[in-house]
C-alpha cells in the first residue's frame, strides 16, 4: 500500500489560520448574540459604541491615532536599547529604564552646573560610554558563562544602584528639560483633517522624527557595518565569535553604549514632553510589552510593537477608558503583551524556539 493511502487526511483546522478565523467567527457571533440579549447594554457601550464615535468625529479619531503614534515611536526606541543587548549577551537588561532617566538627569545636572547645553550633551554622551565600560568590566566580564538568570538579577543590582547614585548625585526632585537650550520647538500646528481641527504638538513632530532617524540608523549601522555583523555573529553564537576573533568585550562596551546614546535621546524627548525625574523609569519599562510582541532578538519587531502598544493604549484610554473610569492607559499594554504569551510567545517577528528532547 502507498505512503499516500496511509497517510491520514488533514483535518479542516489543522492551519492555524483556519484556527484563528474560527475562534474569530466564534467571537463575532457570540458578540451578535449578545448585544441582542443585553437588556442593560453593557455589551453595546463596550463593542458598538466607540466605534460610533470614531465614525461621527474621525477628526479625534486622527488626533488620538497621532498621539498614540508618537508615543508608540518613543516606546520603540527604548525597546531597541532592550534588542541590542538581549542580541549580544541574551540577557533582558532590566536597567534600560534607568538608564534613560540616568542619562536624563545628567544632562539637566551638568547644564544646572554651568555647562552650555550642547557641551553637556557630549559630557553626558561621554558619561554613558564610562557606565557602559565600567559595567563590562565590573558586571559582565566575571559572570561570563554563568546562567542567565544570574546576568538578568546583575542588571536588577544596576538598576538600584543607578536610583541610589542618580538621586545622591542630582535629587529626587523632578527637573525640567532644557527644551529651549537644545533647539527643540514648542508650540503646536493646528490641521483641518476630515472636517475637523487636529493639534500637532511641535515637540511631538520632533520626537517623532528624530526617534525615527534614530531608529532607521540603527538599522543600517547594525546590518551593514562591521560592528553589526559582528553583533549578529555573538547573537547566534558566543562561541562561534570567539573563534573566528570577535571580542565579547569589545561587542558588550559597544552595544551598551549604544543603549546608552538611545537611552539619553528617550529621556531628551520624553523629559520635553514631560519632565524628568525617577517616575520615567516606569516609562520606559513599557518596552517591555513592546518586546514581547515584537519578539525579543527582532528590530522591526520593537518598531512594530511599539506602534501597536502606542496606538493600542491611546485608542483604549480615550474610548474605553470612561467605562472602567480612566487609567486604561497604565495597564492596557500589559494586557495585550499577556494575549501574545498565549497565543504566540515568540512574538510576531521573534524566532520559534524548537528544543528537542
Amino acid at each position: 500500500m502507498s505512503d499516500i493511502a496511509t497517510r491520514p487526511a488533514p483535518g479542516l483546522l489543522a492551519s492555524p489560520l483556519a484556527r484563528f478565523a474560527l475562534v474569530v467567527a466564534a467571537i463575532v457571533a457570540a458578540l451578535a448574540i449578545g448585544i441582542r440579549l443585553d437588556s442593560s447594554n453593557t455589551l453595546y457601550a463596550i463593542f458598538i459604541d466607540p466605534f460610533q464615535q470614531m465614525r461621527q468625529a474621525p477628526d479625534l479619531l486622527v488626533q488620538t491615532i497621532w498621539e498614540g503614534l508618537v508615543s508608540g515611536v518613543l516606546y520603540a526606541l527604548i525597546a531597541l536599547g532592550f534588542v541590542l543587548i538581549f542580541k549580544a549577551s541574551g540577557v533582558f537588561n532590566f536597567a534600560q529604564g534607568i538608564m534613560v532617566v540616568f542619562a536624563a538627569l545628567t544632562l539637566v545636572g551638568l547644564y544646572e552646573k554651568g555647562v552650555p547645553a550642547f557641551v553637556a550633551v557630549a559630557l553626558t554622551l561621554g558619561v554613558m560610554f564610562v557606565l557602559a565600560l565600567t559595567i563590562e568590566r565590573v558586571v559582565l566580564r566575571p559572570l561570563v558563562n554563568q546562567p542567565d538568570i544570574i546576568l538578568f538579577m546583575a542588571t536588577f543590582g544596576i538598576t538600584y544602584f543607578l536610583i541610589g547614585f542618580g538621586e545622591a548625585l542630582f535629587g529626587g526632585n523632578p527637573k525640567q528639560m532644557i527644551t529651549d537650550q537644545l533647539y527643540l520647538p514648542r508650540g503646536a500646528v493646528d490641521l483641518q483633517i476630515l472636517g475637523g481641527l487636529v493639534s500637532l504638538q511641535k515637540i511631538d513632530i520632533a520626537a517623532a522624527v528624530i526617534a525615527s532617524l534614530m531608529i532607521v540608523a540603527l538599522g543600517l549601522f547594525f546590518q551593514y557595518t562591521r560592528i553589526g555583523r559582528a553583533l549578529r555573529a555573538v547573537a547566534d553564537s558566543h562561541k562561534a565569535a570567539l573563534s573566528v576573533g570577535i571580542s565579547l568585550n569589545q561587542i558588550w562596551v559597544i552595544v551598551w553604549f549604544t543603549a546608552g546614546i538611545v537611552a539619553l535621546i528617550t529621556g531628551i524627548m520624553w523629559g520635553a514632553r514631560s519632565d524628568v525625574s525617577f517616575a520615567l523609569e516606569i516609562v520606559a519599562l513599557k518596552a517591555l510589552p513592546v518586546l514581547i510582541l515584537g519578539g525579543f532578538t527582532s528590530i522591526p519587531g520593537a518598531i512594530v510593537g511599539g506602534l501597536i502598544i502606542g496606538i493600542g493604549e491611546k485608542l483604549g484610554e480615550f474610548y474605553w477608558g470612561p467605562l472602567v473610569g480612566g487609567g486604561i492607559e497604565s495597564w492596557l499594554a500589559y494586557f495585550i503583551a499577556l494575549g501574545f504569551l498565549l497565543f504566540r510567545p515568540q512574538g510576531l517577528f521573534g524566532d520559534k524556539i524548537i528544543e528537542r528532547i
